[in-house]
Parts: structure tokens; sequence; C-alpha cells
């Protein structure tokens, strides 16, 4: 089969001969695959250079981004281990004072290690377990709070120190009345001292009586709480009234030989839920008021 045959002329602009050449149509189609293979290889060549630029950029960015994150790691890191060992003092302290405050110590659970955290905890888990550990100590420093402050009222409300100034002439229990000369119990205590001298609260309270009281005279009731009152009788007068709140060391009479009483002196009385108690089972070392 012939091959057909094309002729390119060439004609310049000067005078000068004509140039022809001919070719087939494979010749031409081989140059023009050629031209078009030459074509693609540099739209690809160009596109892959691109495109590698592009990731190139976008590898840095990554790259420069991912060493933020890993700062910002190593801070949140650093951070969480401050508070955990922040956590881990606070719940060293929380305990002493749950100790102090006559509460069970706190329970870390099974886990092991300080807190209870377990073995190569994630970040998050870390968080969860602080977050969860401080939910708890607030809860014991709440009941911590509530027992030392009801451990202060008790402490506040015990008759630890004596009334007054003077000689104990008579104590709790049985003994021989001093105006009938009869056995009886005497349901206080007996202290003789200077008239008009000033009779104190031995402990706070609220006054709950001030005034005549049968053969007690003149004469100051004080409820103090968990179950305890105390009585000052035999007063001149009272320095308080009903219900007055007075504190340890407040003046709420002066020593006098009013009602059934054979000379000047204070008969005082410690009852527990109503029942007269010994004085001398509270009082420290006979201190006084100060």
């Amino acid at each position: 089969m012939a091959l057909k045959h094309h002729t390119i002329i060439f004609v310049p602009h000067a005078r000068a001969k004509l140039r022809k050449w001919q070719v087939t149509n494979l010749q031409l189609s081989i140059v023009a695959g050629s031209l078009l293979f030459l074509t693609a290889f540099a739209v690809f060549i160009s596109w892959s250079y691109l495109t590698t630029a592009f990731d190139r950029d976008r590898l840095d960015g990554l790259q420069a981004e991912n060493q933020d994150l890993q700062q910002v790691n190593q801070s949140f890191e650093s951070s969480i281990e401050t508070l955990q060992a922040k956590l881990d003092e606070y719940e060293d302290r929380t305990r002493k004072l749950a100790i102090l405050a006559g509460l069970e110590t706190l329970d870390n659970g099974d886990e092991t290690g300080v807190g209870g955290l377990p073995s190569a905890p994630s970040e998050l888990e870390r968080l969860e377990f602080i977050s969860h550990r401080t939910d708890e100590l607030d809860g014991t420093l709440d009941q911590v709070a509530a027992k030392l402050d009801e451990r202060e009222r008790w402490i506040s409300a015990m008759p630890t120190v004596l009334p007054v100034r003077g000689i104990n002439t008579s104590a709790f229990g049985a003994r021989q009345d001093p105006l009938n000369g009869h056995q009886a119990f005497h349901q206080g205590l007996d202290i003789s001292a200077a008239p008009g001298a000033e009779v104190h609260a031995t402990a706070d309270g609220i006054v709950t009586h001030a005034g005549w009281n049968g053969g007690l005279g003149k004469s100051v009731f004080v409820s103090h709480g968990f179950g305890l009152s105390t009585r000052y009788a035999h007063l001149s007068r009272w320095a308080v009234e009903e219900g007055a709140t007075v504190h340890r060391g407040d003046v709420v009479g002066y020593v006098g030989s009013t009602g059934r009483s054979t000379g000047y002196h204070l008969h005082y009385e410690v009852r527990l839920d109503g029942k007269p108690t010994n004085p001398m089972g509270y009082i420290l070392d006979n201190v006084t008021w100060r």
C-alpha cells in the first residue's frame, strides 16, 4: 500500500531558494505524537513541581505546628504534674485534719500509688482523676470544717474553770447539812469567797434564769448546749439578764449569802441532761477563769 505524502514548503522573505520537504502520514503522526508527549510531559513536570512545592510548604507548616503542639503538650504535662503534686499535698493535709477532727481517714480506693492513679494514664484520664479527687477533697473538707466547728463549740461549752477565786469548803456528794445537821446529798461545790467578789461564767452559753430561786437565793442558770448547764447561787446580785449570751470568763454575778446560806460563798453546780454532776470532773487543774 502506497504511503500518502505531504509537502511542506518553506518560503523565506528574502530572495532565497524555496525549501520543500515531503513527509508521510506516518512521519507526521510521529512528530505530532512526540509534540503531544513532550507537551504532556512538560505539564506533568510543572504540576509535579508545584505539587511538591505545595506539599513541602504544607509539611513545613505541619512540622512547625507539631513542634508547637509538642511544647504545649509538655507544658500541659508539667501543669498536670504540678496539679497532681498539689493534690497529693492537700490530700495529706486533709487526712491529718480529718484525724484531728475525729473523722475516718480518707480512702484512696484499690488503685496503686499516691491518690490511686492507674499506671500510665492519659492526660485526659489524669485530669478527670484530679477533678474527681478534688471534688472528694472538697466534700471531706466540708465535713472536717463542720466537725471542727462542732468540736470548738463543744470545747467552748465545757465548764473547765472555777467560777470564782476562793476556798472549796464543801465538795459534791453526801455530806452533813450545815443548817440542820442531817445527812444530805450536796448537788454542787461550795466556794468561800469575799463578799461582792466577781462570779464568772465557766463556759459559753445562754442565760436561762437570772433572779431568785428558793433556797438558792439570787442565782443565775446558764445553758451551754450538749446537755450541759451550770448554776451560780447565793449571789448578792446578778449581772446578766435571761436570754443573754455569755462567754467563758464573763461576769454573771457577785458573791453573796442569799437564800439558804450560812455565810458568804458561791454554790456552783454543773448539770448534765438536768442531773447534778461533780463540777471537779470538768475543771482543769483547779484553774479559775483566768
